[in-house]
């Protein structure tokens, strides 16, 4: 699966396709960027370098963005989104790549978690459908116990409580339903 983007304001135009092992050092050292080999997700330790990815890669070979996600059952995960160059089409991309895998691998949902002070990201992915649902208080602590690294203030200096998830519907709309005998005209004489 591989999609070519070409998008206003964009340098070169990118491809987004499942990462390799060629990718496999790179992959490694993007997660790295967050602290530590592995993140924390609802309480959970989670290795983003095992699990299945896209990359974005601009024509000349350079790589722009990865996201990793994990499926189980119905449900996928977003477990990380990386755009190394903003506004450019690229997160929003990886996003479509993996909402089209977990479409295409029969998941009803796909979720992510962000902590409370990530308000770029809300904002990103509510833009592009997706519904805030549950707020986890206090998971921040769980969180800290599993990986001291997180800070205890992140973004915009707004300290670090909870996590956010957010999801989306990937059912397909409902069939229409037939007319009733007699048409919409029958139906408002009655």
């Amino acid at each position: 699966m591989s999609t070519q983007t070409t998008h206003p304001g964009a340098a070169p135009p990118f491809a987004v396709r499942p990462t390799g092992t060629a990718d496999q050092a790179w992959v490694t050292e993007m997660v790295l960027g967050w602290g530590a080999d592995f993140i924390i997700t609802r309480g959970r330790k989670v290795r983003p370098q095992e699990l299945p990815a896209f990359c974005a890669v601009a024509a000349g070979g350079e790589r722009l963005g990865l996201a990793t996600y994990e499926i189980a059952g119905a449900d996928c995960e977003l477990v990380t989104l990386d755009a190394l160059q903003q506004w450019q089409g690229v997160g929003t991309a990886l996003l479509e790549a993996v909402r089209g895998a977990a479409a295409a691998a029969g998941c009803r949902r796909l979720w992510l978690v962000t902590t409370n002070d990530n308000l770029d990201a809300l904002r990103f992915y509510q833009r592009r459908g997706m519904h805030l649902v549950t707020v986890h208080h206090g998971l921040r602590e769980t969180a800290a116990r599993l990986k001291p690294q997180i800070p205890l203030t992140g973004c915009f200096g707004i300290p670090i409580v909870d996590e956010i998830e957010l999801e989306m519907d990937l059912d397909p709309a409902p069939p229409a339903r037939p007319p009733a005998a007699g048409g919409a005209a029958e139906e408002a004489r009655r």
